[in-house]
């Protein structure tokens, strides 16, 4: 079954991507790979021309759920949603504990970036990062799977992973702000806790001199010094190193 052309849209969502494969981190190209395993290519090669073309007018994601609007070639956007399973608390509180037990995974975390091991972190606790089943839905009379739309939308999903990889983890429930705060809230791995003493509590001894486990070192006195620091000449030595005594005692 062949649609006419799709009205041209202005201002529509754009890949960045103008020829070849669209993502480039490991985490987009990760979730492209599993689409491409499981979604007719012919479709998904037509989806790659409507997002190239800024058919996409808007996407947004939040937990679990992706909606977004495509011009097609009907006056009324097709209206796709794409979703996934969300993780509950229970669920990501597993997952952050043991994030933070991987000093690296919690350093790059922190560092906003995404580490690759953290995938096999997740099916550790029984867990997918990346969805193996999409509940995708379309509002046009395409029958195919996915539609062109849909793919679309997938596509500049993959490239909105590249920019910000949190949003893989957003889309599985918890948001970036939330997830850096639980693991900077957390001790790391390995490091001991140590209580913090407010400076107040401490103003009272902060000025007092501390005691030495090891004696001071002895210096020479000024009778001894001086002659090292200055030298006298030969002929002065006898006359200045009265004086020298002198000055020292």
């Amino acid at each position: 079954m062949r649609y006419g052309t799709p009205i041209k849209v202005e201002g529509g969502l754009r890949a960045r991507s103008r020829r070849g494969s669209i993502g480039s981190a490991w985490w987009s190209r990760r979730f492209i790979d599993i689409l491409e395993r499981v979604c007719d290519r012919g479709r998904l090669s037509r989806g790659r021309g409507y997002a190239r073309a800024g058919q996409v007018l808007s996407i947004d994601l939040s937990p679990g759920l992706v909606s977004a609007a495509v011009q097609g070639s009907r006056r009324t956007p097709y209206e796709v949603t794409i979703a996934i399973e969300a993780y509950g608390e229970e669920r990501w509180e597993t997952l952050e504990s043991a994030i933070a037990e991987q000093a690296v995974y919690r350093a790059k975390l922190l560092a906003g970036e995404m580490p690759e091991e953290i995938e096999e972190l997740f099916a550790s606790v029984g867990v997918d990062l990346f969805p193996r089943d999409l509940g995708m839905d379309c509002s046009c009379p395409d029958w195919g799977f996915p539609c062109k739309h849909v793919s679309a939308v997938l596509y500049l999903l993959a490239e909105s992973f590249d920019e910000d990889p949190f949003l893989v983890l957003a889309w599985r429930g918890r948001g970036r702000a939330e997830l850096l705060g639980s693991l900077a809230a957390r001790p790391a791995a390995g490091v001991p806790a140590v209580a913090d003493v407010p400076f107040a509590e401490r103003l009272a001894d902060f000025y007092t001199p501390g005691g030495s486990a090891h004696p001071p070192e002895r210096r020479p006195a000024g009778s001894d010094l001086l002659p090292r620091l200055f030298p006298p000449p030969a002929d002065l030595a006898a006359p200045l190193g009265v004086a020298y005594r002198r000055l020292g005692e």
